[in-house]
């Protein structure tokens, strides 16, 4: 489905005319997407600013990340002019008092007329917990202030980010740092994730196709996000087993030939699917090291409404069949320092109108993540959930045209998404360099007001 607003923002002649005539019409930004695999450095002749607020204890750690991006590296203060800026970046790990907030203001208000038009702002923070109460009340904070940035700068395509880095966790940052810089977060706004020490292991700088050598499972293969999370985990160096219904067999199989990758008819809500597939990766592949969960259903009606069999479908394949095909791939198939990514949504986070089903079966694949983390933490495993916002797939084109608009103009970044924005997202949380993020659940909604 075209969105109009932003073909006419690519438009200069129609964007001023638009602009001179005074309308009350917010003109999106077409963003900076990563077009192909990863890059080794992103951000060659870019420029990004940071700075460390007093006590923080990031400041090499960014320098280097920063460097490593091909970026130039611009210490506060120190920026020439108006010359434009890509990132601003500020260690805020050592405030620890509501005067320590000051840091904020005097960093951004300073820098952030410098932000260019699809640029970046990351805050570096602490977990929210085991300080005094003051140092809690500061850090907690941070994300109000992000949440506030980001709807500030989103109609120029830029995003807000913050990073909380746990004691012990710092040498884990710069994956996490890495992508919300690069143009592969494009759509990731407003977001808080927590960088911990949970899975075991040492992380690894592969950032050119750090899937070299993984295989990886995506069910729901077959079109929108999972056809794109496909494509994209190929890209980035993994084989790739595409998963969907045998009704959808053909056109599952197009697309595995078409990234090189391997197709596998299965039904996931069968009670055998999780056996069947386990056996068919340890026969084929000795094993698995990535698994997205991106199979799911949708059955809409108010709740007085709602069938019997709409309630039990959704809850079983949106839910269930997720715990039962993980339970049967962690009896031997899925390697040690592997990766589940599972794929929630923003109404299992805000709720919806008439999806109380489907709410109810993504808010428990959010706590599904959040207490495998923890189980699979020896293991070195990271396991994640990704929610998407609006994202103009196929489903989302059907939406009434009103509600349509609703979803994708109540953002910060004032459009939709697309579904390869929810298979950057994945992929990068299926890296070596996201060993840092375990039972985190990451928005990929460009900033949505709903949920915010």
């Amino acid at each position: 489905m075209t969105d109009y607003l932003l073909e006419i923002s690519k438009n200069k002649t129609a964007r001023n005319l638009v602009g001179s005539l005074g309308l009350p019409i917010p003109l999106p930004q077409a963003l900076e997407r990563l077009r192909g695999p990863a890059l080794e450095k992103p951000l060659s002749g870019r420029r990004v600013a940071f700075t460390v607020a007093e006590g923080g204890v990031l400041g090499s750690v960014l320098e280097t990340t920063i460097a490593g991006l091909g970026a130039d590296v611009v210490v506060a203060g120190t920026a020439a002019g108006d010359a434009k800026l890509h990132g601003l970046v500020l260690d805020a790990t050592g405030i620890s008092s509501p005067a320590g907030l000051r840091a904020l203001y005097d960093f951004f208000h300073a820098t952030v007329k410098q932000l260019g038009r699809c640029g970046r702002v990351v805050v570096l923070g602490r977990p929210v917990g085991g300080q005094l109460v003051a140092g809690a009340a500061a850090q907690a904070a941070l994300e109000g202030f992000i949440k506030s940035t980001a709807k500030e700068i989103g109609r120029s395509g830029s995003t807000a980010n913050l990073i909380r880095v746990a004691s012990g966790a710092e040498d884990r940052v710069a994956g996490p740092l890495r992508f919300f810089l690069s143009p592969a977060s494009a759509f990731v706004s407003a977001q808080a994730v927590e960088v911990s020490t949970k899975a075991a292991g040492t992380v690894t700088g592969e950032w050119t196709r750090p899937l070299s050598g993984k295989v990886a499972v995506v069910t729901g293969a077959a079109r929108g996000i999972g056809a794109a999370t496909a494509r994209i985990l190929a890209g980035e160096g993994a084989q790739v087993v595409c998963i969907d219904r045998p009704a959808d067999e053909a056109v599952t199989q197009e697309l595995s030939i078409a990234i090189g990758g391997t197709a596998f008819a299965l039904d996931v809500a069968t009670p055998e699917a999780g056996p069947r597939l386990a056996a068919f990766l340890k026969e084929r592949f000795g094993g698995v090291d990535i698994v997205v969960h991106n199979a799911g259903i949708t059955r809409d009606k108010t709740l007085a409404r709602m069938s019997e069999e709409a309630w039990d479908q959704v809850l079983n394949i949106n839910l269930a069949a997720l715990l039962r095909i993980t339970e049967a791939l962690l009896d031997g198939t899925l390697r040690d320092g592997g990766r589940i990514v599972c794929l929630s949504s923003i109404a299992g986070i805000a709720g919806n109108v008439g999806q109380t089903n489907y709410a109810a079966s993504k808010a428990g694949v959010i706590g599904f993540v959040r207490g495998l983390a923890v189980e699979l933490a020896p293991r070195g495993i990271a396991v994640n959930a990704v929610a998407p916002g609006f994202i103009e797939t196929r489903m989302t084109a059907t939406v009434p045209f009103a509600i349509r608009e609703a979803g994708r103009r109540l953002a910060a970044l004032g459009q939709g998404g697309q579904p390869e924005d929810v298979g950057r997202a994945i992929a990068f949380l299926s890296s070596p360099g996201a060993l840092g993020l375990s039972g985190n659940v990451l928005r990929v909604c460009g900033g949505a007001l709903l949920g915010a």
